[in-house]
């Protein structure tokens, strides 16, 4: 959840170039070109180990790693993560300790000349059937990149095994042990160097800080030191050490994690259900094309063996290995219980997929060597001391099958304070404990409950259901008995915040305010975690899953909301009905703006208060604006198979972009004098024409975009006269924008800047910019305007040509000095545009 918000599982990238100032793919030589050493020349007395997932042996300032025979070959994930961060490494999004920076998948193989080979492994093309003609040919086609080599130095002291000296790969600059080389923005999860202004690596203060060995995982910790990067100079810092500018030093923990020599068996996605996902290129799938499979990204939850039986039947029982989620040791203790209760809200959900006691939050263990909040097999919240008004939920998944691993949800403290601006601006009006700028422990922990929960939804697989809101019928969100039984929306995936629908008189309390955990993440968690042992592979399990999926969406409760032109999917939205719960919402904004200097009041301080909570209550209201206008060439997208009936995609009902056009004419073309309040603009120094305009300005561009107006062709041209026309919406927005030239009242300010703005938008696409030449790839492209290839200039000019005569014919009967020079001017600029000089 956020403004900017990030709900994304990482993507693997492998790769098997090595950056840095040392080549990591170079044979490390030992003795003169001569073969293994004793294993006790190597491994002397004074060795240190650690039993684990490998030896790990620790000779003075060597590392090394004896490798089992029995573990070469196997499939080993690393997960890198900043342990501790550099006070002078810039953070905005990321930077912080516990911040993932890379994930890859190698093995350890035996190579040639006694030597260790360190593989890259990607699992974007795959072929199961080692039998078949298909699974050589992949594989002849796909070699896996060596990405470094190491000599054998010694073998166990029972042959069963390699040692091999790992301490300059560890502390070098590599995409295995290091940040991702993967350019800038290939991912939004992983943060890389050059946003830590991270430039090489400095390897004369760098060194490996401790290496634990776990059974099925090992933990390094490296301190690598960087020159600073001097892109974005010293800006930001706030504490910097003499000798210090030009370095970030960071911690960094490396988590080699043992892969399961059976993948979990893969769930296929249905798109009715919103889960992440993992997929690759499946050549076994079929065999006339090649079909990309997608694996739903989740936890393994199975019934233990003894209790298959009872799991059967219906009786709920334990999984095998519950999920548990750590809370960060740093984490303030007054909001622990808080963001337990958010992990432990979703225990309803897993018993509904037959689970009791499937997940449960926990704090930190306390005085415990073995627990690391880097330790890969714990997962855990992790608290962000940071400004970052966020809050964010990735996952490690197994690129084989789609399980996920484990998780460290980013909790950033100052998402505090986004919450805190949300409650006010929505349930002020409604809720006496948000009238004011700090709110009671008990209150803003119920809120971080609420974040809590949300974020562990994402961990759990589910994506955001953007669409779940509008399944609830817009009064039924005033209805006490009714949204406090069943809450306000049916899913905690979707950004519907809080219940801005309800009025005081409704006396609705906070279990009808706030979101919850629904029908929806309820049935969703069903769908991923129900185990079904009765189907032996993925293929038949989906198709059952699929017709399973088909009988419960007779509940619209459960509909999963993801196209992008649906105005039923929207962020920030309730109810099914935009233009009703705007109103609404609108409402409670007009019973909270006269109120802003008494609830914002603090003795002592400035007006920040009153600026922050006025600019929110303004962006409130250009939410509700965005809300309606998506009515507009909207285009609603219902996902189904080829065996459920009806369309998947039809455009929104002419009635309600009608409605749509009324709801913005009476609550934004007509001056919203409510919003100006001479107290608050007299102490803010801002402009009411600026901030009126800018609203305007912003429903125009959207209304009148070559995008907009393309889809209302479009569907003019699939259903006819049944379609909302671009012809109607110009003549609709005429009548109001320009009623004045009927009534021939005086035209005010904010009316005159509205009317050029209009005539300035539609003047845009009858005399659109010149073309731009774009170079791809050496090859030079005209970029035109996509108005020229469609209706769209044509019925543009032709309804500028009437809005001339039509003022033409109304400036001789306008007494108001102040209106007569703006329709003469607009006349000019009307001549000027529809008759332009060459």
């Amino acid at each position: 959840m956020n403004k900017l918000h990030l709900f994304i599982i990482p993507l693997l990238f492998l790769c098997s170039l090595v950056q840095g100032q040392r080549d990591s793919t170079r044979t490390i030589p030992t003795r003169n070109g001569n073969g293994p050493k004793s294993f006790r020349e190597v491994i002397t007395e004074k060795a240190k180990s650690d039993e684990g997932l490998f030896r790990v042996h620790r000779v003075e300032d060597k590392w090394y790693f004896e490798i089992p025979d029995s573990m070469l070959g196997r499939d080993i994930m690393v997960v890198n993560r900043i342990s501790r961060s550099s006070v002078n490494a810039p953070k905005a999004f990321g930077g912080y300790a516990g911040d993932e920076i890379n994930e890859s998948v190698i093995r350890f193989e035996k190579g040639p000349n006694n030597r260790i080979f360190l593989k890259g492994v990607s699992y974007l093309n795959f072929s199961k059937d080692s039998t078949s003609e298909m699974y050589r040919s992949v594989n002849n086609s796909n070699i896996q990149p060596i990405s470094a080599a190491f000599d054998i130095k010694a073998l166990s002291k029972d042959s069963s095994g390699s040692v091999i000296d790992m301490t300059d790969y560890l502390q070098s600059d590599n995409d295995v042990v290091s940040f991702s080389s993967m350019p800038s923005g290939m991912t939004t999860v992983l943060v890389n160097k050059s946003s830590l202004q991270a430039g090489s690596l400095q390897t004369d203060k760098s060194y490996i800080s401790g290496i634990r060995s776990y059974p099925a995982n090992i933990e390094v910790k490296t301190v690598k030191t960087y020159f600073k990067s001097p892109a974005a100079g010293a800006a930001g810092f706030s504490v910097t050490q003499p000798g210090s500018l030009g370095n970030i030093t960071l911690e960094i923990n490396n988590s080699f994690i043992l892969l399961p020599s059976q993948p979990m068996k893969p769930r296929l996605v249905d798109s009715r259900v919103g889960f992440f996902s993992r997929n690759y290129i499946d050549f076994d799938a079929n065999s006339q094309r090649v079909e990309t499979t997608t694996m739903a990204a989740r936890w393994k939850l199975e019934p233990k063996e003894e209790d298959m039986e009872k799991y059967l039947r219906g009786e709920l029982v334990e999984p095998m290995k519950p999920i548990i989620l750590y809370i960060d040791p740093a984490t303030p203790k007054k909001w622990v219980p808080y963001l337990i209760q958010g992990v432990n809200d979703w225990q309803a959900a897993f018993e509904n997929a037959g689970f009791k006691n499937a997940i449960m939050g926990r704090e930190a263990p306390e005085n415990d060597s073995d627990w690391s909040i880097e330790d890969s097999r714990y997962s855990a919240i992790v608290y962000k001391p940071s400004s970052v008004e966020n809050a964010y939920g990735p996952s490690v998944t197994d690129p084989r099958s789609g399980e996920i691993l484990e998780t460290h949800i980013g909790w950033f403290h100052n998402v505090m304070k986004l919450l805190q601006n949300w409650y006010f601006i929505q349930a002020a009006a409604i809720d006496p404990r948000a009238r004011t700028m700090n709110f009671k422990d008990s209150l803003m922990g119920q809120l971080i409950r609420f974040v809590s929960s949300h974020e562990v939804g994402h961990t759990m697989g589910l994506m955001h259901n953007f669409g779940s809101s509008s399944t609830v019928p817009v009064e039924n969100l005033r209805n006490k008995a009714w949204v406090e039984e069943h809450g306000h929306t049916p899913s905690i995936m979707d950004y519907a915040r809080f219940n801005y629908v309800a009025q005081p008189e409704d006396k609705i309390n906070e279990k009808g305010i706030f979101p919850r955990i629904g029908d929806y993440d309820m049935w969703a968690i069903e769908w991923g975690y129900r185990y079904f042992p009765q189907y032996k592979t993925p293929m038949e399990e989906k198709m059952a899953l699929a017709k399973w999926t088909s009988e419960k969406l007779v509940n619209h409760r459960l509909w999963y909301g993801a196209g992008n032109d649906d105005p039923r999917s929207q962020t920030e939205d309730l109810g099914d009905d935009a233009v009703k719960a705007s109103n609404y919402g609108i409402r409670n904004l007009q019973r909270i703006l006269p109120n802003l200097l008494e609830w914002t009041h603090e003795p002592g301080e400035d007006y920040s208060n009153l600026r922050e909570i006025f600019n929110n209550l303004v962006g409130q209201y250009s939410l509700y604006m965005g809300h309606v206008g998506r009515a507009i060439g909207g285009i609603m997208e219902t996902g189904k198979t080829v065996d459920d009936k009806g369309a998947v995609y039809e455009p929104v009902a002419k009635t309600r972009q009608k409605e749509a056009i009324n709801f913005f004419q009476q609550q934004l073309f007509t001056t919203p004098t409510w919003m100006i309040d001479q107290n608050i603009f007299s102490r803010l120094g801002s402009s009411p024409i600026t901030m009126i305009g800018v609203q305007q300005d912003n429903v125009l561009r959207n209304l009148l975009s070559n995008r907009t107006l393309s889809k209302l062709l479009e569907a003019e041209a699939a259903i006819g006269t049944n379609a909302y026309s671009m012809v109607e919406l110009l003549e609709d927005l005429k009548k109001g924008i320009w009623s004045e030239l009927d009534s021939r009242k005086a035209i005010d300010i904010y009316r005159r800047n509205l009317q050029k703005s209009y005539v300035n938008t539609l003047t845009n696409i009858v005399n659109p910019p010149p073309p731009q030449n774009t170079n791809i790839g050496g090859l030079v492209f005209a970029t035109t305007s996509g108005s020229d290839k469609s209706d769209i200039k044509s019925i543009a000019r032709a309804h500028l040509v009437s809005l001339r005569a039509e003022i033409a014919r109304t400036i001789p009967t306008v007494t108001d000095k102040l209106s007569r020079y703006h329709l003469l001017d607009v006349q000019n600029r009307l001549d000027k545009a529809l008759n332009p000089k060459d």
